[in-house]
């Protein structure tokens, strides 16, 4: 290390010791208790003399909520006008010039109305942080970017409303909030989750048991991945090793819904391995700047801003030769494992198209690079 990248790591360590602790609930769906247990966290909080400002909570007109907020130190919203409506946000300013020890700041998901500093809360988030401020929050699982697929295969619905994986990353702590999926029934029913109009509704589609299940194990091996993460970013800080032995490449198109797959699957990969991924997009001359269709540029530039939200790098290729262009930049990026979509043979040319498949296994098999085709 030269005296220049010496003098930035130092720089970096005060930085992070300066930026504030950032804990997460995750809850597996609606109803289970977050908002409650940081309501509870804040009382305990004070009672121990700790400066604690509720920045933003929804109770969602739940009584059990609404008594424990009763007490709590509450910095006003700010109101905004959008589309002719008053609508309310949490003030990051007003949060920032009270400078709080501690904040609480629900709907980590959020997305901020128009004309807020930011556009989404988890970005209000690691303002304050960047401010020193330490925030407790919470988000349920299906608004973890990486697992919209899943949540999407599970329930039927896509969640619009998500954060980058990369925001729990950022986090100190995370911690489960879990129920059975009778506790959380039983919940629903009795009306302590949403009004009695709602319910039949709510057990209909997202509530169902199967649903809830699937839901339940989903957070439970979120939160088991981010504490095995973090377990294993301490030992390796702690014996100066920084040795990554795994590194992947997702294989995207132009296409709009496969590659967004093949990138969430690839960065939950990368997250289990506690490593790094590529995305790899080879242009082919019929796709060139001059030729290629707007609907093609807009998926494009959307996978790029969700390889970037997921924490990997793309690289982009201009080549007639995809299969040539992968091994090339594995060898250049020492990728260790390809993910790729399963590969389209169709007639005419079939037969030269599985012996350019061929050619290309038997060139990953010598460089020691896995090939795992997803679904």
């Amino acid at each position: 290390m030269d005296r220049e990248e010496s003098v930035q790591h130092f720089l970096d360590l005060i930085k992070k010791s300066r930026r504030g602790k950032f804990k997460v609930y995750i809850g597996m769906i609606a109803g289970v208790g977050k908002s409650y247990r940081m309501l509870q966290e804040a009382h305990d909080l004070i009672d121990n003399g700790v400066d604690v400002r509720i920045g933003y909570i929804e109770t969602h007109g739940r009584a059990g909520t609404e008594a424990l907020l009763k007490g709590l130190p509450v910095i006003r919203r700010r109101k905004l006008f959008y589309k002719g409506k008053e609508l309310e946000e949490m003030d990051l300013e007003a949060i920032i010039r009270i400078h709080p020890e501690i904040v609480i700041v629900d709907e980590l998901a959020h997305t901020n109305v128009e004309g807020s500093l930011n556009e989404k809360r988890w970005q209000d988030v690691m303002t304050l942080l960047d401010e020193g401020i330490n925030v407790i929050s919470a988000v349920n699982i299906q608004h973890i970017e990486s697992v919209n697929e899943e949540v999407q295969d599970i329930a039927g619905i896509e969640v619009k409303e998500r954060i980058p994986d990369s925001v729990l990353q950022e986090a100190d702590e995370v911690v489960n909030i879990d129920l059975t999926a009778e506790e959380l029934i039983t919940r629903l029913k009795a009306g302590k989750i949403y009004k009695p109009e709602k319910i039949q509704t709510a057990l209909n589609n997202f509530f169902k048991t199967e649903n809830i299940l699937q839901l339940r194990e989903l957070a439970l091996k979120e939160v088991a991945l981010r504490v095995e993460k973090k377990v294993e970013n301490e030992v390796v800080m702690g014996i100066g090793l920084g040795v990554r032995h795994e590194k992947f490449m997702a294989c995207i198109s132009s296409q709009e819904k496969t590659p967004r797959r093949i990138i969430r699957k690839v960065a939950r990969l990368a997250t289990r391995y506690n490593t790094s991924f590529v995305a790899l997009y080879v242009q082919v001359p019929k796709e060139s700047m001059e030729r290629i269709d707007l609907a093609s540029q807009r998926h494009l530039l959307n996978h790029f801003k969700l390889v970037t939200e997921l924490g990997g790098e793309v690289v982009q290729v201009q080549s007639k030769d995809i299969l040539g262009s992968i091994v090339q930049v594995c060898k250049e990026k020492q990728i260790s494992t390809v993910c790729m979509g399963s590969p389209g043979l169709r007639l005419p040319g079939a037969l030269c198209s599985v012996l350019k498949y061929r050619r290309f296994l038997n060139n990953l098999a010598q460089a020691n690079i896995d090939l795992i085709i997803l679904a």
